[in-house]
């Protein structure tokens, strides 16, 4: 490969650790490279690739390999989580509060367990419902919190379906 090559494709720390390799310059991590021949003397192209990596060849990691990159990534990730999951929740539970403090004496309601009836009393954090109908009724008491919406019952049946052969 061509050292053009090279520059586009390795750091210089993975550069100088080929080099070492290729003069049989034992590298261990966090030492300066040491290269003998068979009599145990420093060969001097190892001794100059020795020079050139411990003389500060060895890059620091910048602002992609620090930690704010990763603080920078979970602090989106929770601004996304904000925009996608909680953000939504609070106007849902801002618009059932409204709906819930504007339930007025006379309007139709369906309770959390799905029961239907009538407002007869409001109080300030209760309501009486009148559940039944033609004029066998219970009159209840149900905290604003369990009316989920503003409704009448559907008494009516759906139609029949009928199968054609």
């Amino acid at each position: 490969m061509t050292m053009q090559m090279l520059d586009a494709f390795f750091t210089a720390t993975q550069r100088f650790s080929f080099l070492a390799a290729d003069l049989g310059i034992q590298m261990m991590p966090g030492q300066a490279p040491v290269a003998t021949d068979g009599a145990g003397a420093v060969g001097q192209a190892a001794a100059g690739a020795a020079a050139v990596v411990a003389g500060g060849a060895v890059e620091e990691p910048g602002f992609w390999g620090s930690t704010w990159l990763m603080l920078a990534i979970w602090g989106g990730v929770f601004v996304l989580m904000y925009f996608i999951m909680f953000r939504p929740q609070r106007k849902r539970e801002k618009l059932m509060r409204e709906m819930q403090d504007s339930v007025k004496t006379g309007d139709n309601i369906v309770t959390s367990g799905g029961l239907f009836g009538r407002v007869a009393d409001v109080g300030t954090d209760s309501l009486v419902i009148e559940f039944g109908i033609s004029g066998r009724s219970v009159k209840i008491p149900v905290l604003k919190g369990d009316v989920i919406g503003l409704r009448e019952p559907v008494l009516t049946p759906p139609p029949k379906q009928t199968e054609d052969n």
